[in-house]
């Protein structure tokens, strides 16, 4: 302060024509002391002031530079806040102090704790650190610090606190054993302190004394820098600390300054007081007067005023880490601006009542905080000076690592910055390779409540602790987290499920009866196989057409029959594969057309054999005229015309359709032809039904005609087969789902289709092939000229 204050004096164009004077006061870490001495020099009271014949005004004392600690700098500014007293503290940093309502005349020149405890959380969350335990000292400063940290902390959703312990004033071994048993147990590898180097001696030695290591220390600006705990026997478990620092300047001449320091011998030194000879004399270890009565060691050389300070070492004279002295430094200076910008006013220009200045005659208390607001200087380190609306400078500080060094010794060193942007938010800056880590491996350590959720999980808290502490659920099916620590997990779009590991969506399965599956590629084969069966069997009753068997009942309508089953063989594969618009159209009227014809053949044969037989009594001849080759081709082709018209009004008013049937499956999707009508499904088997038990009846009937080749039994027996096909189709079809009802449906279809062509066709293609004797005319007529 002194020296600032000198070279202000000497600056001819700050404060030209005017000289600064100062009192300096040791507040004794008392707040008694400190707060009477401001109050004395406030007031004008103060006996050592002696003022200049030219020197006129009241009070001489126009701001104060102070104080250091926030519990006293509070009492202070409370006091003169009232008449508005500028006071600029260079080391008070409790945010409580920015209340401009509380304290309007307070400004200082270091960041508030608001601003160190955005840096502290911006340093845990670059580290990925997301469970802290906070240490304070129990003043202001360490409460207010407790509840901004917490604060924040909580707004930022980042991490939690494991625990918060209050370090006791003075030396009290059962509380400090308590808070270091808490750290102990604590599965947080992370220590935040914000309290005074005094806290922190009281609290190492517990730490000592337990062999308490693996701890990652986090200093606040307080004890970031205290040689006093930089120690061998401290360094094994401080080792690594980080710590917020007070932004680091040069002040250049300082050095030089301090080496101008003497001794007050003759009593009229600019010091006035003693600390300036006990420094030297324990210095230069020498003393001054011989030894007062009752000293108990020996005595030293008589120190003479004229020693050399140059020729020792010592941390007086040290001004390469000037934190705490350069924000003297800039408070000083900051006072000589506000003041010289209220000289510069002009008269009649002013910013005060009907635009008038302020004059050192008649200052004002208020007047110059007026222009304190408005300060804005750059020191010659380059480091800019402003305060905002509340009085903080604008806010920086240094990231300090404290190296414990192999041969022993401790560097405390530089690491990175935090200040705060243009945009508001703050700004850290780390050179990660220059930080030591007191760990092996030499890397930072972890400290989470619980390890981070992977995707395909999602977090859930656990009872009763904080919200860092959680369980990781797997994600439930079709329900995915592609992010670490997700809260929720988000469900998959309608064509996709989640994949096995949960982190992302994945296309459904789909699911058809397929040709590339065994049971597609077993139902095409008996599908093929049946259809090449019929062309034998046609091609065997086409090359022997002229024989008596083939000829017998109408050998057009047997042709007729093998071309349906041929049909209701081939529609079989239409449901195979995926469904289509037309696979689905054409399927189920191809059925029901192939099988109507197909039954209407049967029918016509078995009309045919009634007539013949009837006509074969005397008088029935007139029967065969009314029932002839026309009558029998037009009656198939009007039963399947009604068919027809069935099927096409079914597809007219509600055609069959693709769908994608999610509801089967959740994995998968299940591609079907919904039917669109059931009334129109219904329709369309039930006329099959009513032609096949029609058929089945009048067959039954003529199962007896007195013939050796009786083909109403044949008929009858196909009948049988074809009508339990079906009736045990239509509950199976119902409740089998999604591709096994297109296989049920194509069983039956081959079932029956089979069942048809083996039993009206296998015992004619028999005596065809392998009994040719039987295929006369007198054999099949043989039973009944035997009768």
């Amino acid at each position: 302060m002194a020296f600032a204050v000198e070279e202000i004096n000497r600056n001819s164009k700050l404060l030209p024509n005017l000289s600064l004077g100062y009192i300096l006061y040791d507040n004794c870490l008392n707040l008694g002391i400190g707060f009477r001495a401001a109050m004395s020099m406030a007031s004008g009271q103060e006996k050592h002031i002696v003022l200049e014949d030219n020197c006129v005004g009241s009070p001489p004392v126009v701001g104060i530079v102070g104080d250091s600690s926030s519990t006293r700098s509070i009492a202070i500014s409370s006091v003169l806040g009232l008449y508005r007293v500028p006071m600029v503290s260079y080391f008070s940093t409790c945010s409580c102090l920015s209340d401009r309502q509380k304290f309007p005349s307070f400004f200082r020149t270091i960041p508030s704790d608001a601003f160190q405890v955005s840096a502290v959380i911006q340093i845990i969350k670059h580290f990925g650190w997301t469970w802290v335990g906070l240490l304070i000292s129990d003043d202001d400063y360490g409460l207010h610090a407790a509840r901004s940290f917490q604060n924040d902390l909580s707004q930022s959703g980042y991490g939690c606190l494991a625990y918060l312990e209050i370090l006791p004033w003075g030396y009290d071994p059962a509380e400090q054993r308590r808070i270091v048993d808490v750290m102990t147990k604590s599965t947080a590898r992370v220590v935040i302190v914000f309290a005074h180097e005094s806290h922190m001696i009281n609290l190492m030695e517990e730490v000592v004394r337990q062999n308490v290591t693996g701890l990652q220390w986090l200093a606040s600006e307080a004890w970031s820098a205290a040689a006093v705990l930089q120690t061998p026997h401290l360094m094994p478990y401080l080792g690594g600390t980080l710590g917020i620092a007070i932004r680091r300047g040069e002040i250049p001449g300082l050095g030089e300054f301090l080496l101008q320091t003497r001794p007050n011998i003759h009593h009229d030194n600019r010091y006035g007081n003693s600390t300036v000879n006990q420094f030297w004399e324990f210095t230069f270890q020498c003393r001054f007067a011989p030894p007062p009565a009752g000293w108990v060691e020996g005595g030293g050389a008589l120190c003479t005023g004229q020693e050399d300070l140059e020729t020792v070492e010592t941390e007086f004279l040290d001004t390469s880490d000037l934190r705490p002295e350069y924000n003297v430094y800039k408070a000083v200076y900051a006072l000589a601006y506000a003041l010289d910008d209220m000289l510069q006013c002009e008269p009649g220009r002013g910013p005060f009542n009907r635009n008038s200045c302020g004059s050192l005659q008649k200052l004002e208390p208020w007047q110059l905080v007026h222009y304190f607001q408005k300060v804005n200087f750059t020191t010659s380190f380059g480091d800019q000076v402003s305060f905002d609306e509340n009085g903080d400078a604008l806010p920086i500080y240094d990231i300090m690592n404290w190296h414990w060094l192999p041969d022993g010794r401790v560097k405390v060193q530089n690491v990175g910055d935090v200040k705060r942007s243009a945009a508001g938010g703050e700004v850290l800056k780390l050179n990660e390779e220059r930080i030591f880590w007191n760990f092996e491996p030499k890397k930072p350590p972890r400290s989470v409540c619980s390890e981070s959720c992977p995707p395909g999980t999602r977090m859930v808290r656990k009872k009763g602790e904080p919200e860092c502490c959680f369980d990781c659920i797997p994600c439930s099916e079709g329900k995915i987290s592609n992010k670490t620590n997700s809260m929720e997990c988000t469900s998959c779009p309608e064509d996709f499920w989640s994949s096995p590991q949960r982190n992302h969506c994945v296309p459904k399965r789909t699911e058809f009866l397929s040709y590339h599956e065994p049971l597609g590629i077993c139902l095409t084969t008996a599908s093929l196989l049946g259809t090449f069966i019929c062309a034998v069997v046609l091609g065997i009753f086409i090359h022997h057409r002229s024989t008596p068997i083939v000829r017998a009942n109408n050998s057009e309508l047997s042709f007729q029959l093998l071309l349906s089953l041929k049909l209701c063989f081939l529609c079989s594969l239409l449901f195979i594969g995926r469904p289509r618009l037309w696979t689905c159209q054409l399927r189920h009227a191809a059925f029901g057309i192939s099988f109507v014809l197909c039954v209407s053949c049967i029918l016509v044969k078995t009309i045919v054999v009634l007539v013949v037989f009837k006509a074969s009594k005397p008088g029935g001849e007139a029967s065969l005229k009314w029932f002839g080759a026309t009558q029998q081709r037009g009656t198939v082709f009007v039963l399947t015309s009604i068919q027809a018209a069935i099927c096409t009004a079914w597809l007219v008013s509600a055609s069959p359709a693709p769908h994608k049937n999610t509801q089967y499956h959740n994995d998968k999707i299940v591609y079907e032809c919904v039917v669109g009508s059931t009334v129109g499904f219904a329709v369309l088997l039930g006329y099959i039904g009513l032609l096949a038990i029609l058929s089945f009846l009048i067959a039954f009937l003529a199962r007896n005609l007195p013939d050796s080749f009786n083909e109403a039994k044949l008929i009858t027996f196909s009948m049988l087969i074809f009508c339990a096909v079906w009736v045990a189709f239509v509950p199976a079809y119902i409740s089998s789902p999604g591709k096994h009802a297109d296989a049920v449906e194509v069983f039956a279809i081959l079932a029956s289709s089979f069942g048809l062509l083996g039993a009206l066709f296998g015992p004619k293609c028999y005596i065809i092939l392998l009994r040719p004797e039987r295929n006369t005319k007198k054999a099949i007529m043989g039973r009944s000229t035997g009768s």
